[in-house]
Formats: structure tokens, sequence, C-alpha cells
């Protein structure tokens, strides 16, 4: 995985670690963790932010990234999502304030912490490789079923981690998310 992604996304992950903040990194950086390799243009988290995080938040990490609170405080209260970039390398996070529903606690349950080794150790949590893709395929179907990208990281996803991911809660979660169409046709074609 290239370090300037992960490095930048930890900087953040970091700072939710501190203010008790539960997230995951999923999106393209966790695809890329469980599939195959291939360049990314930011990094997405999901947090479940509260209002009284945002000052704590900006002071962390305004010396390093572009933000802007009011972005940051209409997303907490609209479930919805900020980006903030990078200075010094323009990387951009994609903060997404979720709605709270079932599959989100089963997310943040079942995230697994992931440690890499710069100037030293770092760890931050990932989505699990069935709930990379299960958010992927909804992703795929809310954009209209048209990003091959979408699709190659789903694939990607089934084809590297093949005979480790629980189909029995993939399929019950596809189901509940209503893209059990989706996961048939993406386990045929990565077989």
């Amino acid at each position: 995985m290239q370090n300037e992604p992960i490095e930048v996304t930890l900087k953040v992950t970091g700072v939710f670690e501190k203010l008790a903040v539960p997230y995951l990194i999923g999106g393209s950086l966790a695809s890329i963790l469980y599939g195959m390799v291939r360049t990314t243009q930011d990094s997405d988290i999901v947090a479940e932010m509260r209002s009284e995080h945002i000052q704590p938040f900006i002071s962390a990490l305004e010396a390093e990234f572009y933000l802007d609170e009011e972005m940051i405080a209409e997303s907490i209260w609209r479930h919805s999502s900020f980006n903030i970039i990078h200075r010094e390398t323009m990387f951009k996070v994609d903060v997404f304030i979720p709605l709270p529903r079932p599959f989100l606690q089963s997310q943040l349950a079942r995230a697994q912490k992931q440690t890499f080794t710069f100037e030293v150790e770092i760890s931050a949590k990932f989505a699990s490789p069935e709930d990379t893709v299960l958010s992927k395929l909804e992703w795929y179907r809310m954009g209209g079923e048209v990003s091959d990208r979408q699709w190659r990281d789903i694939l990607g996803v089934l084809k590297t981690r093949a005979g480790d991911l629980d189909l029995d809660y993939l399929r019950h979660w596809a189901h509940e998310l209503a893209v059990a169409d989706l996961l048939e046709r993406a386990l045929k074609e990565s077989a």
C-alpha cells in the first residue's frame, strides 16, 4: 500500500482515537488492504462525530489540514460527509457521519485493527473484508450500478479473500441492505 494515503489518514484516525470517537476506515483504502492494489485520490472514514468533537478535532488538525468548521458542523447535523485536505500532500480525507442503523453498529463492532510501521508503529481500525464488500455494494447500487472502479474493488476483495469470508454474514446483510442480487452476481464473477 502506498505510504502517503495511509500516513495522512492515520493522522485523522489518531485524533478520533484521542477523542474516543467510534470510527473505521472504509472505501478504497480498505479494499486495497483486502483486495487488489490501485491508486486512490482520497480516503474514506466513517465516524460517529458529535458537535462536542468539532473544536478539539479542528484544534488537533488545523496546522496540517484545510478544514471548514461550518461544513463539519452541518455534516454532523445532517448525517452527511465533509472533507479535509492535507496541506503538504493535497491528499483528501472524506469523513462520513452515518445515520444510526444496525449495519453501522455491526461494522463498528467488527472493525479490524491494522498496524503500520513508519517511524513508529501506528494502528487504525479498518472495516472488515465483508463490510468493505457490503458498503461498496451499497455505493455501487446508489451510484446507478455504473462504477467500474467500485465493481473491481468488490471483485478484488472477493477474489483475494475467497475462502476466508463469512458468507452467511455477507448474505444476511446483503439481504438487509437490498443488495443480495449484486452480491450473488459478484460471487459468481469472482469465482
